[in-house]
Formats: structure tokens, C-alpha cells, sequence
């Protein structure tokens, strides 16, 4: 059964910082493109950004330069590492894991900027 599980999400001041994880299992962690979306309220879902299984990173253009996503195979685990946050970055995050031609989703963690 493919369990994927985000965490790390919360309150946080305008400027400040939070690093999102993602723990996927029962998956061949280690080939699975991973990628962190988020959706605001009202508002469409939305790539953040992306790793392959090789490393190679994506970001969308309202957070490159402040967010970095990062993996750890050993761990099953990638991470988001959010810095410099804004209001707008308010949504709900979620994680997918893309393994052989498959989308494996998270229920998403809460990231509320705002003070």
C-alpha cells in the first residue's frame, strides 16, 4: 500500500521560514519523481517545484530564489524548504510522488503566512 505523508506545516510570520517533508513508502523511492503543489483557497492546484530521481530541480517562477526542494533516498523523505515567505504563500501543500506512469498524492499540511 503507497502511504505518502506530508508534515511540517503551520503558522508563520511574514519573512520567515518552514521546511516541509514528505515520507512516501511502499513505492521504489529512489525512481520516483517527486514534486510539491499547493492550493490556495479559490484558486486552481499549482506546481511549486519538482525533483527527478536524479536530482534535477524545477520551481515555479513565484518561488524560485526562495524555496528549495530537496531528497533524501536513504530516507524515502524530500523536502521543501521555504524562506523569505509571503501572505500569498498561504495554501494548503501537497506532496506527489510520480512512479512509473503513476501519481501518488498526500492529504496535504496547512501553511498559513500571516501575522
Amino acid at each position: 500500500q503507497v502511504q505518502v505523508v506530508e508534515s511540517g506545516g503551520g503558522l508563520v510570520q511574514p519573512g520567515g521560514s518552514l521546511r516541509l517533508s514528505c515520507a512516501a513508502s511502499g513505492i521504489t523511492f529512489s525512481i520516483a519523481a517527486m514534486g510539491w503543489y499547493r492550493q490556495a483557497p479559490g484558486k486552481q492546484r499549482e506546481l511549486v517545484a519538482h525533483i527527478t530521481r536524479i536530482g534535477t530541480t524545477n520551481y515555479a517562477d513565484f518561488v524560485r530564489g526562495r524555496f528549495t526542494i530537496s531528497r533524501d533516498n536513504a530516507k524515502n523523505t524530500v523536502y521543501l524548504q521555504m524562506n523569505s515567505l509571503k501572505p500569498e504563500d498561504t495554501a494548503v501543500y501537497y506532496c506527489k510522488a510520480l512512479v512509473i506512469g503513476r501519481d501518488y498524492w498526500g492529504k496535504g499540511t496547512l501553511v498559513t503566512v500571516s501575522s
